[in-house]
């Protein structure tokens, strides 16, 4: 159990049959009235994040995420398989759960795959990818103004923007939180 005193970023608790996440908190002590804990939730099933006050004395129970390294293997159609690399056992894992910066990942990346009681909900990505530039325009000699980039789409079929002096066929490592370029590989 905890209480909502004791709440910080990252606690996962139940509340109503569903399991939620701190995303940010705040006790509050009014110079009029009771202390109360002001907290910005998400749900981890659904993902939807609200706005709720506690009572510090409210209890909830405790809700264990379990989260697991597996290996991404390929994909047919809406189903992504994922190895666990102790058991060699493939999940599969439907295409609506994976986030966005999924479209970094390319076969045998390691990702994190997070689940509650058996239930996976969420696949986090690694947090850098190298990975090989396929088509981008030529940089010119010239063109050197500060902060300039121009499109380039990756092996895994994602577009990001790159500095100009990034070629045809380098390797890159982005950033998959932001989808930037961070630098070459």
């Amino acid at each position: 159990m905890v209480s909502a005193g004791d709440f910080r970023n990252g606690v996962t608790f139940e509340m109503d049959g569903q399991v939620y996440q701190i995303i940010e908190f705040q006790h509050v002590k009014p110079g009029k009235g009771a202390a109360f804990v002001r907290t910005k939730i998400r749900n981890v099933i659904a993902g939807a994040v609200v706005e709720r006050t506690f009572n510090p004395t409210d209890k909830f129970p405790t809700a264990y995420i379990e989260r697991k390294e597996m290996e991404y293997s390929y994909n047919d159609g809406d189903l992504y398989y994922f190895m666990d690399p102790e058991t060699y056992e493939l999940v599969p894992i439907n295409s609506s759960i994976l986030p966005d910066n999924f479209k970094f990942v390319k076969e045998n990346f390691v990702c994190r795959i997070l689940s509650y009681k058996g239930n996976v909900f969420g696949v986090e990505p690694p947090t850098t990818v190298t990975l090989k530039i396929v088509k981008t325009d030529p940089g010119f000699r010239g063109d050197t103004a500060t902060n300039v980039t121009k499109p380039a789409i990756l092996e895994t079929d994602a577009e990001i923007k790159v500095p100009l002096f990034i070629d045809e066929g380098e390797e890159i490592i982005v950033d998959t939180r932001t989808g930037e370029y961070v630098s070459r590989a």
